[in-house]
């Protein structure tokens, strides 16, 4: 027996086999039987747009790797560079490559002086830092021609470092122009992480990064380095699927994430938390919640129907963080909802379950970092895995992104002059 299905249109008894391949069927095999007739799906829920060696999301079992390595594995031993050279060229590199790589990111941590402090001196002072930042990766691309040159590999694999190795620059840089404070330059003899924390909250005084923060910061980084096709990366993908330069495809990924229903579920989550205020409130809150009369941020996920992964690695992160910070008054009450709702039927029954974004946020905050920096914080993660799947849609010559619509307007109508209307 061979893997496939047969459909049969019963307007004409016409019928057709197509193969079952990598768990999907090739559209373009429908439209032999179906010429003309679209399938309807909303959010791309159930469609595929792309092949992809990147990332393997299994959402019914929890599971998550990167180019078939445990996403607890990697957080558990890798650095956040060393992901994103695996992320970017399909193996973890050897000492000598991952030293290599390295230095190449360190050496484009810089952004051009007058790029940087001219456009950013253009914004309102309280100009959302997401919005700087979605400016600042976009207008990258006039000060880096070369980058159009999408055809060459090496071309695409040298801008890819250059963008991974501003990002933390051009999003503290956005952070400090909102308070006010003048702008702090990299320094090149620091990792990657303790980098951004110098640039963020250095003050008169030399920052001294801890390293509980910086192990927390890489953890981050690594859970939120890529997620398969999710809005962001897709977006990406279509605007790349234009032969467009990476800083303008990434840039429109940075747009994606800006919305609350893709970047937004951390800072969400606090806000419910403040909003049950204290311990003694989360019962009646989730009576609320199956009620239907409130809502519970930070459970469940669009593609995971299991504990996500993420979240388990990352709540142990959090109680180090807290070990320096002492604890979060939200600490508390997130864990007794958690509790509480994992041994509720009612979420039980519906598969939900702690999200990474349900303790994100709480380390963010202890670590210092406003909510408006979330979603900035998200996209210094989630870039290596954007121009991985950019890159790899480039190698695979894959066609412009170009979905059709079922059209429901009005039928063909006769112009009226505007005196008869």
């Amino acid at each position: 027996m061979t893997d496939s299905i047969t459909i049969t249109d019963n307007r004409t008894g016409e019928s057709l086999e197509i193969p079952l391949h990598n768990g999907g069927v090739d559209a373009a095999e429908w439209r032999k039987l179906l010429p003309g007739i679209w399938f309807h799906d909303p959010g791309l829920a159930t469609t595929s747009g792309a092949e992809s060696a990147i990332t393997e999301l299994d959402g019914d079992n929890g599971i998550l790797r990167y180019r078939g390595y445990p996403i607890e594995q990697l957080a558990e031993h890798s650095s956040f560079l060393e992901v994103t050279y695996l992320l970017l060229k399909g193996e973890l590199p050897t000492k000598a490559e991952l030293d290599g790589f390295v230095h190449d990111v360190t050496y484009h941590t810089f952004v051009h002086e007058k790029f940087r402090r001219r456009m950013y001196d253009a914004y309102h002072y309280d100009a959302h830092p997401m919005g700087l930042l979605m400016s600042g990766v976009s207008g990258l691309s006039t000060f880096y021609p070369d980058s159009k040159d999408i055809g060459d590999a090496d071309k695409r694999m040298e801008n890819a470092i250059r963008l991974i190795a501003k990002m933390p620059t051009l999003a503290a840089s956005a952070f400090r122009h909102r308070r006010g404070q003048p702008f702090v330059y990299p320094d090149n003899e620091l990792g990657y992480a303790p980098n951004f924390l110098k640039m963020m909250f250095e003050i008169g005084s030399p920052y001294e990064v801890d390293p509980a923060f910086e192990k927390a910061m890489e953890i981050l980084l690594i859970l939120h380095a890529d997620h398969e096709q999710n809005c962001s990366t897709t977006a990406a993908r279509v605007v790349g699927s234009s032969h467009t330069d990476p800083y303008t495809a990434i840039g429109a990924a940075c747009g994606a994430l800006y919305g609350p229903r893709h970047g937004g579920a951390n800072e969400a989550v606090l806000q419910m938390l403040d909003d049950i205020g204290t311990y003694d409130n989360v019962e009646p809150f989730i009576e609320g919640v199956k009620a239907g009369k409130e809502r519970l941020m930070g459970f469940g996920h669009r593609v995971y129907k299991n504990y996500d992964p993420r979240a388990r690695i990352i709540k142990q992160a959090a109680y180090d963080v807290f070990a320096v910070t002492g604890t979060n008054p939200l600490l508390d009450i997130a864990l007794k909802l958690e509790e509480v709702a994992l041994e509720d039927e009612y979420f039980v029954s519906r598969r939900l379950y702690p999200n990474v974004d349900f303790y994100s946020g709480l380390i963010y905050e202890s670590m210092g970092f406003p909510r408006d920096m979330f979603t900035v914080l998200f996209a210094i993660g989630r870039t290596p895995g954007w121009l991985a799947h950019w890159d790899e849609m480039l190698a695979q010559n894959s066609r412009i992104a170009r979905p059709r619509q079922l059209y429901i307007g009005a039928s063909e109508r006769p112009y009226v002059p505007i005196g008869e209307r």
